[in-house]
């Protein structure tokens, strides 16, 4: 759709213009309204001495509909991505960028494709009727937390993933993957460089552990140099990305897993 032009026939300037009044009709008639009422405990309204500044009064209304603006804004751009929007077409309803539509309504929650296939462990509830989403439980070892914030957008704008769990180094990520009570993922993203223990040597742990060495690896990670990359593929990662992130290799990357190894990955059965 253009960008000077509505459906209605209107153009952008007119909408303007005619939201301008419509919010100028609105604040002075709610001012009128709520200032003409009572103050709180005074019995006789004649007692009472008038807002000294009309404008003062608009002012505060205004406040508080913007406030209003701002929470019917975020319930109409949730409604939009459950019906199919992404941040791209958001940030263009709203004028704004992409960008600026993730920072202004962050974690809202994608329509998703229906799924071609069983996801893998037995996900789907009623086998033979393929009418649940493609999406999969995310280990996310990351210390960036702008990059993590990043793949997290990347991966819920794609309806790509069911649940997002983020930590920060090796040591956090074996806790998660060992402890009784948690979720195995379907997938874990991995940056190589990070504090205290990081990706390459998770990576070397985890694919030495039977009980964790099935789950599929992305690396995703600054590092371009040959021996980290064939390094990653000798512990068997499952594809390697590099940073800056360019989005579309990482979604990719996250299918051609998809495509292949998902379909075999089976969690083996805990004692």
């Amino acid at each position: 759709m253009a960008r000077n032009s509505f459906p209605t026939g209107l153009t952008e300037r007119q909408l303007d213009d005619l939201a301008e009044k419509a919010v100028a009709c609105l604040a002075d008639d709610l001012a009128e309204h709520v200032f003409a009422l009572p103050a709180p405990g005074i019995d006789d309204p004649a007692a009472q001495a008038p807002y000294p500044v009309p404008a003062l009064n608009r002012l505060r209304i205004l406040a508080h509909l913007s406030r209003a603006i701002e929470r019917r804004a975020h319930h109409e751009a949730t409604s939009a991505a459950q019906s199919g929007a992404g941040y791209p077409q958001l940030g263009e309803a709203w004028y704004i960028t992409r960008q600026g539509a993730r920072r202004r309504w962050p974690g809202l929650v994608f329509a998703t494709h229906p799924s071609t296939r069983p996801l893998p462990g037995g996900h789907d509830r009623n086998p033979g009727v393929n009418t649940d989403p493609r999406t999969y439980s995310v280990l996310l070892v990351e210390d960036d937390d702008a990059d993590a914030a990043l793949i997290d957008a990347a991966l819920n704008e794609h309806g790509m993933a069911r649940d997002i769990h983020h930590v920060h180094d090796g040591v956090e990520a074996l806790q998660y993957l060992r402890a009784s009570d948690t979720p195995r993922p379907d997938l874990i993203v991995l940056d190589l460089n990070m504090p205290r223990m990081n990706g390459r040597e998770l990576l070397a742990v985890l694919k030495d552990d039977e009980n964790l060495l099935s789950i599929p690896i992305v690396v995703l990670t600054t590092s371009s140099a040959p021996d980290d990359i064939s390094a990653a593929y000798h512990q068997h990662a499952n594809a390697y990305v590099t940073k800056p992130i360019n989005l579309d290799d990482f979604l990719q990357a996250v299918r051609s897993i998809d495509a292949f190894f998902l379909e075999i990955a089976v969690a083996p059965r805990r004692s």
